[in-house]
């Protein structure tokens, strides 16, 4: 590359430092209070104090993600800007390990105002709204009940409970008050319920009468004691590493069908999926979540025993910065290529920098895409060749080769075409997942 072009990207660099690095610590204010100190003996002899003074005594067990949702903030005109009161929310998330200690954390992150949390649970999922067995009561402190300051998170108290890999949990939050614009994970590709009160110890599913394809308030599941030893892999992108026309219900995502395979190895990495449909490596907006380099440090860094990093982004960059801006799309008009490229390097040296190893994932083709226009294609072609050949990665995934058309490189295969050409369908998503060495993953992690 040209010593023109290294120059635009020291000074891309030090426009990232200056103006979204200080959002991330904005955004992750990590206190919390318990609702109720006042009682807490009476939580002793029950089955989640135990889990509670194991997780104390046992601080150096090995936690990983088994399951993750990037938070976002409450879109105008959705459910999640009204938000919930005196209602219970049951969330369906789907494992990639499993282990014999759970827990989870829960996200006010882009909540305006204190959220209480009067009761929530979890349990192995059954048919529908149902559950498999008597939901788990999860704790905070040793209580019920917790209130997450705005822009905050809580980690619930660990709890024995056997989690089974590849599989669905339902974890249920009640929510006893009006909770205002509610953190979210948008696009869940995922049916998930609500139902009026606390329906949290519920294991019929006859309450949720009603249903969304969003989460609420949880951003991740923790498990220890399976067969995650190697670590976490972080799945870091946007709407293709979200499973954006996948099969609702089916978790056929890449990264769920990445799962899948390391599950075959005795020694693994559990799978955490920090994918926001629309998101993009240097904007953030309303409709598409906050920028790569700002939620970093809570998406990836904060992962329970984070090692690897894949990174797929950079797509949105360049489709919305030629088409004309949507009402929720925050516009960065003409983006180039350097400026990708400086974010990536941004992002490397902050995975470095915690000594976790990064694989780059090359664009994958969007001739077709309501967004392609042939100056976006040039952009897309100069990121993918800097991917290839800088060396600035711990290791390339070649994305775009797996998923091409052979008789036109700028399209995807039509056997891997959702309809838009611009996302995978499931075909699509397995191909991706079986194009990744795992001995390039596992190998890195030990």
């Amino acid at each position: 590359m040209s010593n023109k072009g290294g120059e635009v990207r020291a000074l891309s660099v030090r426009l990232l430092r200056s103006r979204w690095l200080p959002v991330a610590g904005a955004i992750i204010v990590a206190s919390l209070v318990p609702i109720g100190l006042a009682s807490a003996a009476a939580g002793h002899g029950s089955a989640t104090h135990r889990g509670g003074d194991y997780g104390r005594r046992g601080d150096h067990a090995q936690w990983v993600s088994t399951w993750s949702a990037s938070p976002q903030v409450a879109v105008p005109g959705a459910l999640s800007e009204t938000g919930f009161d005196d209602q219970t929310v049951r969330n369906i998330v789907f494992t990639s390990v499993g282990g014999d200690m759970v827990r989870v954390r829960f996200s006010n992150s882009f909540g305006t105002t204190p959220l209480e949390i009067g009761a929530a649970s979890i349990a192995v999922a059954g048919t529908g709204a149902a559950t498999s067995g008597p939901p788990v009561p999860l704790t905070f402190g040793g209580q019920s009940s917790v209130e997450i300051p705005d822009g905050a998170e809580a980690l619930s108290d660990p709890v024995r409970m056997y989690v089974p890999r590849l599989s669905d949990l339902d974890v249920s939050v009640y929510l006893p008050q009006s909770t205002g614009p509610a953190t979210n994970h948008s696009d869940a590709q995922q049916v998930n319920y609500y139902a009026s009160g606390d329906q949290t110890s519920d294991s019929t599913g006859t309450p949720y009468t009603q249903q969304t394809q969003s989460w609420f308030f949880i951003d991740s599941v923790d498990v220890t004691g399976g067969r995650g030893d190697l670590g976490t892999l972080v799945a870091f992108g946007d709407s293709i590493t979200d499973g954006f026309h996948s099969t609702v219900g089916a978790n056929t995502r890449w990264p769920n069908d990445l799962a899948r395979r390391l599950d075959s190895r005795q020694d693994t990495l559990a799978v955490a999926d920090e994918g926001i449909s629309g998101d993009r490596v240097l904007t953030s907006d309303v409709c598409c979540g906050v920028n790569a380099l700002a939620r970093f440090d809570r998406d990836v860094l904060d992962r329970a025993g984070v090692k690897e990093v894949i990174l797929l982004m950079g797509i949105n960059d360049i489709g919305f910065s030629v088409t004309a801006p949507n009402p929720l799309t925050n516009p960065l008009t003409d983006v180039s290529a350097d400026q990708i490229i400086a974010g990536y390097e941004q992002i490397i040296a902050q995975a470095h920098a915690a000594g976790l190893k990064i694989f780059g994932a090359t664009l994958t083709p969007f001739e077709g895409a309501s967004y392609y226009s042939a100056a976006g294609e040039a952009k897309r072609e100069a990121v993918n060749q800097w991917i290839r050949t800088s060396g600035a990665f711990d290791g390339v995934i070649d994305f775009d080769k797996v998923v091409r058309d052979p008789s036109n490189p700028l399209m995807i295969a039509p056997q891997y075409n959702s309809g838009d050409s611009l996302h995978p369908n499931d075909a699509g998503y397995q191909a991706m997942a079986n194009a990744i060495p795992l001995g390039l993953l596992l190998g890195n992690a030990r």
